[in-house]
């Protein structure tokens, strides 16, 4: 295919600079006429050659992806594709590519364009990280998931900064560019048609379509065009997961948790311990053990509209719409096995010598109890919306002038019924008599003794917990609770810039203005209605036929023959409101079930405007070709934080460790500003040693804004720390800090090429990226909102009298139930030591809520606030290649990286406190074989990514989550039948790699996701 575009002479330097910023992906040829022909190779090697020449001819150090052809990304994910190019490595959600981290800094650091413009992101849907998944909190980093390849012409990674470029990317800046009408000639179109089989489907469809197509016209003197292209993508897929709900640390002392009974675990008499940790050692207790099954349907929707129009040969216009649509639907459940800690352990068998004592077995034995069985739906939509127009003017020959806007907006929203993003019903079975949990394999296993005969009494009867069938089967399970969680985030940037380019003998000169104004809102809330409560006062509530028998523990790729074989499944929402006509009343509300009253209402709002000026210059040192770019960027920015707050009354005791915050129907404003200047230099330069060997070396400074979550104005996550704080359990809160500035990086980078054949080269790279501000936690004690402690009043400390006058002992179990015997007395009218014994032992007390009242003390909270007061250094090495064997149609494409910094986690830490530490860190490699010749095309890519921390503060205790080593082995061919006809196969994931995390050691299981294999057969036709 040949493209012929009139254009006017330029420097080869201005030429260079004018492909980076264009983000054309077609080969520099210097124009020594008013003409100039450019001939554009298609296929494998074509675009891996125009990648390599993106590489070679930029300043500093940029890396791309090309298309093959029109309409033919390497992959059909974009972070797939990135994740080959060297320092790039990415996180992916139910096993397909999301976020992109460059150099160690994940998506939240880097920052993302669409032809130049920067993009807004939005994304709160957590599918299948536990219950309140949707939950999520408001974002910087942009969800590659959410855009098709189809359209995409090439994406350039600039890993140095430069002055010319909106600032945000302290890893790096991705430029996403799409297809223009004008830079091909007539009509030109492709069609694909895709089917695809997810292996991990159960319930969806085994196979889904996926439907694209790119069409593109030019008129004859190239004066007008226009180009549209869409793509409409379904998904169906299945996830089996793993997840322990939280790792409590402690240290170990034999006579404080054994003799005494008040450390982590509480023992019941005679337990035996293996493996005993040693006195001042580190030890771990899980909270519970849940398996889940998630079945999720996705349909993506892409488009774009692209007008252009050349009224003469100096100026060209262009007018862009995007469109791109992420709906996400997924039926969760899960079978929770958890501790109830109550004088219950009997045997636990910790693992021995590591830093941390993790338990590798833990029996339990009481009951009855519940095993839970909650059921959940999502549905979250990602919508992004981008306007824009662009102009650019070639005044003359040295000359030229662009002017670029464009509104963009990203909405992710709750779609669910009533506008919810997550319905979650909570039941379960208080059939439990004993159960237990082996955590030495992969995946934990756990067993459970039921009796669906087992009584309690009630209001005087003696009430069975079960069907008494012998069976365990939906009588015997009972309602807990429904929650409705709410989540939404809204991104808009409006963007103007003006850029200038001046062209002289032997160099160019560049400048620019840029506004930006965004603003992103972020809301959410939880709706709370207790049905049958904890204690699941009423078994067998849920309507015939809205559960069916269902084992969790099928699992495809782990052994868990060994686990308890059942489970539940039924529809969210189905089972909620069937709760809700039982338990509704004008009283209690419960009948407006679907009542959003944000607690939580933030905007940021960010207003930059920034100027630029850059000079690029071509010259020689010692007959040695150079070329050296030093620019620098000046920004003003205004930063605005409002927060609509609906502050907490009280947090309801309603168990020995489970509280419910409670707010006012009201809600409060609260506003804060801060502004704050950067001056931001940057030099490249760049030497030809000797013909095809280049040495470059660059500096730049550049910075990434604090997150916006850490910008509110809000105080939220207010928790009672586990317990009573007369046990010693500390209330705890986060407030944010708008205040925050910018986190700064002097970035230094030096590399070696060698282009020693064509489309073949080999480089070495190290850098360093020396980086200010880094956003850690100050924690202060404080009250709030004048928040009453019920679990330390008069009441409690009673409670805590009788107790110890009884000889039994004093944990938020036993604390919990006689105080709640003491707020009662009209249900309890005996002897409170008396009725505790019964109450105790059958749990009527917990269908009972414990409110703070006058007299009890203001809670004293722990308030955890995050401050600019972190400095660390990041360092590493790349190492890249690709060779084309002749004319035999084999080609090889490598990259390995190194990165490493001087902060990283203490596993051994104390618990109690936060630890900063670098996230993301991971060596990554990559190696791909292709294959191109007689109409086959064919490419087999490896991919590794080493083990990385992905958090630091975990939980009350403060722990790390490490996501494991992955290896993902993708394959793809093509055969060209005929001129217009190609047909392909694809595979993903061919080995059926599967993620998982842990905590302070292997042990420590946090979350492990069954994973499977993709394939795909489609066909491509051209026009």
């Amino acid at each position: 295919m040949k493209s012929i575009r009139s254009s006017f002479t330029k420097t080869k330097i201005a030429t260079t600079l004018s492909m980076i910023l264009c983000g054309t992906t077609f080969p520099v040829v210097a124009a020594e006429e008013a003409m100039m022909e450019e001939v554009v190779i298609t296929g494998i090697r074509g675009s891996l050659t125009r990648a390599m020449d993106v590489k070679r001819n930029s300043y500093g150090v940029v890396d791309g992806v090309s298309a093959e052809d029109m309409g033919k990304f390497p992959d059909t994910n974009l972070a797939e594709s990135l994740q080959r190019i060297s320092g790039v490595s990415i996180s992916r959600r139910n096993g397909e590519g999301a976020e992109v981290t460059i150099r160690g800094f994940g998506g939240d650091k880097n920052m993302v364009m669409l032809n130049g413009r920067m993009m807004p992101a939005a994304s709160v849907y957590g599918g299948g990280t536990g219950a309140g998944g949707a939950r999520g909190t408001a974002t910087r980093a942009f969800d590659f998931a959410n855009l098709a390849s189809e359209s995409v012409s090439s994406v350039n990674i600039y890993k140095t900064g430069r002055a010319d470029t909106s600032t945000g990317g302290i890893g790096g800046t991705i430029d996403i560019n799409t297809a223009k009408p004008l830079d091909t000639e007539g009509f030109v179109a492709t069609v694909g048609l895709k089917a695809v089989k997810d292996t991990t489907n159960r319930t969806g469809d085994d196979i889904t379509p996926e439907l694209s197509g790119i069409f593109s016209f030019s008129s004859d003197d190239s004066k007008f065009g226009v180009a549209l292209s869409f793509a409409h993508q379904e998904r169906d897929s299945g996830v089996s997961s793993v997840k322990v709900n939280g790792w409590n640390i402690g240290t170990w002392d034999h006579e404080t948790a054994v003799d005494d009974n008040k450390g982590l675990y509480s023992f019941a008499p005679g337990v035996v311990i293996t493996n005993e940790p040693d006195d001042g050692q580190l030890y771990a207790r899980p909270d519970d053990l849940r398996y889940a099954f998630s079945d999720i349907q996705r349909t993506r929707n892409n488009a774009q509209l692209v007008l252009q129009w050349a009224p003469t040969d100096s100026l060209i216009t262009t007018l862009d719409y995007t469109y791109a649509d992420n709906e996400i639907t997924e039926r969760r459940g899960t079978s929770t096995s958890w501790m109830a800690n109550q004088n219950s352990i009997d045997e636990v068998i910790f693992d021995g010598g590591s830093v941390v004592a993790s338990p590798l077995y833990i029996s339990e034995t009481t009951g009855p109890r519940d095993q839970a069985y909650e059921q959940e739906l999502r549905q979250q939509t990602d919508t992004l919306k981008s306007l824009g127009f662009n102009l650019d003017w070639a005044v003359n020959d040295q000359f030229t002038l662009s002017f670029d806007a464009h509104n963009s907006t990203m909405d992710s929203l709750p779609t669910g019924p009533g506008t919810s993003g997550e319905i979650a019903a909570t039941i379960g079975a208080p059939t439990q008599m004993a159960h237990d949990w082996n955590y030495g394999p992969d995946v934990p296993l756990y067993t459970m003794d039921l009796d669906d005969c087992a009584t309690i009494i009630v209001d005087g009867a003696v009430v069975p917990r079960g069907n008494c069938n012998g069976v365990n089967d939906a009588g015997d399970v009972g309602s807990q609770v429904v929650r409705v969680f709410y989540a939404d985030q809204t991104t808009e940037i409006t963007q103007f810039k003006i850029d200038g380019s001046f062209a002289f003998d032997n160099g160019q000169f560049d400048f620019g203005i840029d506004s930006r104004e965004m603003e992103s809102q972020a809301r959410k809330s939880d709706r709370y209605m207790a049905m049958g409560d904890w204690g699941i006062a009423h078994v067998g509530d849920i309507p015939d036929g809205l559960l069916q028998d269902y084992n969790l523990s099928s699992f495809d790729d782990y052994d868990t023959s060994g686990s308890f074989q059942g489970g539940f499944k039924g529809n969210a929402e189905e089972i909620g409101q069937a709760l809700i006509d039982i338990y509704g009343t004008e009283e209690n509300g419960y009948v407006l079930a679907y009542n959003p009253a944000f607690s939580d209402d933030n905007t940021v709002q960010e207003d930059t405007l920034a100027a630029y000026l850059q000079v690029g210059m071509q010259g020689e040192l010692g007959n040695m070709p150079t070329n050296v770019l030093i620019g620098m960027r000046y920004e003003k920015t205004d930063v605005t934080s409002s927060t609509q707050m609906r502050v907490p009354k009280y947090l309801a005791w309603q168990d020995n460790n489970d509280f419910q915050t409670v707010r006012f129907d009201d809600a409060q404003t609260v506003t804060n500003t801060e502004s704050y200047n950067n001056l931001l230099p940057s030099v490249d330069f760049d030497i030809d040693l000797v013909e095809n060997f280049k040495a470059r070396v660059s500096y730049s400074k550049t910075i990434a804004r604090a997150g916006y979550t850490d910008l509110q104005s809000d105080v939220s996550n207010f928790s009672s720390g586990g317990g009573s704080t007369l046990n010693g359990h500390i209330p705890t809160a986060d407030s944010h800090n708008p205040n925050l500035i910018p986190l700064e990086s002097d970035n230094f980078d030096m590399s070696v090429e060698w282009y020693f054949a064509e489309s073949a080269y080999v480089s070495f790279g190290v850098f360093e990226k020396r980086v200010k501000n880094f956003v850690g936690t100050e924690k202060v004690d404080s009250t709030l909102f004048g928040i009453l402690d019920a679990t330390s009043g008069p009441r409690a400390q009673q409670a805590e009298a009788l107790l110890n006058e009884m000889g039994e002992g004093v944990d938020n179990t036993s604390l919990f139930v006689m105080t709640a015997i003491l707020d009662n007395p009209d249900d309890f009218t005996g002897d409170p030591k008396d009725e505790y014994l019964v109450a105790n032992a059958e749990a009527v007390a917990f269908n009972y809520d414990i409110i703070p009242q006058a007299g009890d003390p203001e809670t004293i909270w722990q308030v955890s606030k995050p401050v600019n007061n972190k400095e660390a250094k990041i360092h590493g090495i790349e190492i890249a290649g690709q060779y084309f064997f002749g004319d035999s149609g084999f080609g090889i494409q490598a990259n390995y990286t190194m990165v490493d910094g001087d902060i990283g986690y203490n596993d051994g830490a104390d618990p109690s406190i936060s630890q900063f530490a670098l996230l993301g860190l991971s060596d990554t490699a990559n190696l791909v074989a292709s294959y191109e010749k007689y109409g086959i095309q064919a490419r087999l890519g490896y991919n590794w990514r080493d083990e990385y921390l992905n958090d630091a503060n975990r939980g009350s205790s403060k722990n790390p989550v490490y996501v494991e080593e992955f290896t993902q082995i993708d394959f793809n061919i093509s055969y060209q039948v005929t001129d217009s006809l190609n047909i392909f196969a694809e595979g993903l994931n061919l080995t059926g790699e599967n993620r998982r995390d842990h905590g302070r050691s292997k042990t420590q299981v946090e979350y492990l996701e069954d994973l499977g294999p993709r394939y795909a057969l489609g066909v491509r036709f051209d026009f």
